[in-house]
């Protein structure tokens, strides 16, 4: 009986004591801390909740957490942080009506950081039988300058984007001006449809897009609408625009490419932001109205050369004046100059002659890149004025196709790959260049017959006896396929990685590594034969092939492609081979251009006197039928070794082979010399 009333005694003052907690009288430090939460948490359904009877008679539920959402989204709030400020808490804190309490704001906006003090205005009020602290709130506590019937706004202002130079202070990319052809709906009368056809053939557009412009919710009968961006030097296409009807004509900023075709691939061009890709630089600064790099430098310099726009938040009142709350600057994008010297890449350009092919041409002695070339071309300027989809099918159905960048892709280098072939002979001590070898007839195989029909086979069989410099004069396939055997698999493979085979290019540009095989590895027999003159499965790239000449002009280095103005001077591969065979090999290559019997004799000239080597690799065609063939020659001049030149022609088997290529690079020489 005794134990049971000690245990109903214990009970009872758990019970006073559980009752005594109950009932503590709710802590306005306690509700501040929960709405902070929750404002932070930007939950303002809830925070809505917490609001006094007062200020729920001032704004809806819906109203509130619309003008927070809208507010917000519109300044970009990121890592919002609403803290209580410290404050000594009282017992008597608890007994009053009413209480103001600190806190304050952090944010990170589209104009930068953005904090405030301020003092919420707690009250003590009825709920459910129970009283419970409630926020005074008013708009002061989204910002404290905002009063009921202010507005945010935000003002923009652009960065604009960095423009791209050539060595000589030329404009490759830059932000120039267009022409917006429009129409002002009001002006029409009673011609309307008469007008809209006329424009639609002159700008070649279909109606129905016209009249998607002028049926947007926005436009008024006074107001300009635009229709299609067309260049400034479209000048007759703009007086036409002007005799039309309502037709006006307005200048407006646009991304520019004063070298168009010629420098289309390297250059690339801007367009309008994808959801794709905004989705994946949406935290970079990016949104929905911006243009980005879509192709070549513009898309690889996209981060340097876009520009930060600058914003101002601010407070309209009621009379008109405004209350800054937060701005930044903008910042423009990086100006950036390239070694590329845009009158010899539109000389090359145009010297091409809308053929297929590429080039590539560096200092020899900087290894500074003076021009990439593609052609045929586009022209970005079309681009970025807005291409129409008839004119975008007729490039894509170009059986030229002029939107492949071919610097950017690999060919066999035929027998522009010989002089490498040649060094690592020379290095690897196969070959001498007094050394000759005994070749007979046009065609040739090993004596043992384990080639069964194939045979290599050159153009002159007019020397038996030829040595290495006669050897690169006539293009002897027999005497590089003899020169692969004697090197074996493994000592060419490693000769050709040594020149950079299979390693990716350190140039920013994308450009495949140069590869040996499909595989990596060289068989003996015919593969082995035929990689050392450039065919096989050999695939190079027109700015490696270019770079591959260097170790002949500096003394056995190789030097690094670079693209930027400024850049130091550096040697990718050091001493790849020695002063001895790099003298060697350059000698022969003198004669190639200066011999009657050399394969480049037609670019021969008393006062620019050339060294190279030409190449023509053949593409097997259907079993029957003779291949096509590519058409190659490499060049430099030895007096003044200020520009070496490396060319491909796409289809000149009816062109004379390679012998169309050496005229086109002689040429351009002589311009370069004459300009």
């Amino acid at each position: 009986m005794k134990k049971r009333r000690v245990l109903l005694f214990f009970a009872a003052l758990f019970l006073s004591i559980a009752l005594s907690s109950c009932s503590k009288p709710p802590s306005p430090h306690d509700a501040l801390q929960k709405y902070t939460k929750l404002w932070t948490d930007e939950r303002f359904e809830d925070m809505y909740a917490m609001l006094s009877k007062k200020a729920k008679e001032n704004i809806s539920k819906e109203e509130f957490v619309k003008r927070y959402k809208k507010i917000y989204q519109d300044i970009e709030v990121k890592n919002l942080s609403v803290t209580p400020l410290p404050v000594k808490e009282k017992e008597e804190d608890s007994d009053k009506n009413q209480i103001k309490l600190p806190f304050s704001v952090k944010m990170d906006t589209i104009a930068g950081p953005i904090q405030f003090k301020h003092e919420a205005l707690l009250v003590k009020e009825k709920e459910q039988d129970q009283e419970q602290w409630h926020v005074q709130w008013d708009t002061t506590y989204i910002f404290p300058q905002l009063q009921k019937n202010d507005k945010i706004r935000i003002a923009i202002t652009p960065g604009k984007r960095g423009e791209i130079y050539d060595r000589n202070g030329l404009p490759l990319a830059i932000n120039g001006t267009a022409y917006e052809i429009g129409i002002v709906p009001g002006k029409m009368g009673e011609s309307e449809e008469t007008i809209k056809k006329q424009l639609a053939e002159l700008l070649h557009i279909p109606v129905e897009f016209i009249n998607e412009k002028l049926n947007a919710d926005w436009v008024q009968p006074d107001y300009f609408v635009p229709i299609q961006k067309v260049a400034k030097s479209e000048t007759a296409l703009l007086e036409s625009a002007r005799n039309i009807q309502a037709v006006a004509v307005k200048e407006v900023s646009e991304r520019e490419y004063p070298f168009a075709e010629a420098a289309a691939h390297l250059i690339g061009y801007i367009g309008n932001i994808t959801e794709e890709e905004l989705s994946k630089l949406k935290n970079k600064g990016y949104s929905p109205s911006d243009r980005i790099g879509k192709r070549g430098l513009e898309e690889l310099f996209e981060e340097r050369l876009k520009g930060q726009d600058g914003a101002k938040i601010y407070i309209e009142k009621e009379n008109g004046s405004t209350v800054t709350i937060a701005e930044s600057k903008p910042k423009n994008g990086e100006t950036v100059t390239l070694t590329i010297d845009a009158k010899l890449q539109k000389t090359i350009y145009e010297n091409m002659k809308g053929r297929a092919g590429t080039a590539a041409a560096i200092h020899p002695l900087t290894g500074e890149i003076l021009a990439l070339v593609s052609s045929p071309s586009f022209n970005p300027n079309e681009f970025v004025l807005g291409i129409s989809a008839e004119e975008y099918k007729k490039l894509e159905n170009n059986p030229l196709k002029p939107l492949i960048n071919r610097f950017a892709a690999t060919y066999a280098p035929g027998s522009a790959i010989k002089p490498v072939t040649a060094a690592i002979g020379l290095e690897q001590g196969v070959i001498t260049p007094e050394q000759t070898k005994t070749i007979i007839g046009k065609k040739w195989q090993p004596k043992d017959g384990s080639w069964g029909n194939y045979f290599v086979t050159r153009v002159s069989d007019r020397l038996q006896q030829v040595n290495l410099r006669n050897a690169l004069i006539y293009s002897d396939n027999i005497y590089f396929a003899m020169v692969g055997l004697d090197l074996g698999p493994d000592q060419l493979k490693e000769g050709l990685h040594s020149f950079g085979f299979g390693e990716k290019l350190p140039f920013p540009y994308p450009i495949p590594a140069s590869q040996i095989s499909n595989t990596g590895e060289l068989k003996p027999g015919p593969q082995l034969a035929d990689t050392a003159y450039g065919q096989g499965q050999m695939q190079m790239s027109i700015l490696h092939l270019a770079a591959a000449y260097t170790p002949f002009i500096n003394h056995g280095d190789l030097l690094q492609p670079i693209l930027e103005k400024g850049q130091q001077k550096t040697v990718w591969k050091p001493q790849l081979i020695s002063s001895k065979t790099a003298d060697t090999i350059a000698d022969a290559l003198k004669q190639v251009v200066a011999n009657p019997n050399g394969t480049a004799h037609s670019a021969y000239m008393k006062d620019i006197p050339l060294a190279g080597k030409t190449g023509t690799a053949e593409l097997k065609g259907q079993k029957g039928e003779k291949g096509k063939e590519n058409g190659l020659f490499v060049a430099y001049n030895t007096n003044n070794p200020d520009l070496l030149l490396a060319m491909l022609v796409e289809g000149v088997q009816n062109d004379q082979g390679s012998k169309y290529v050496v005229n086109i690079v002689k040429h351009i020489f002589q311009t370069v010399k004459s300009q």
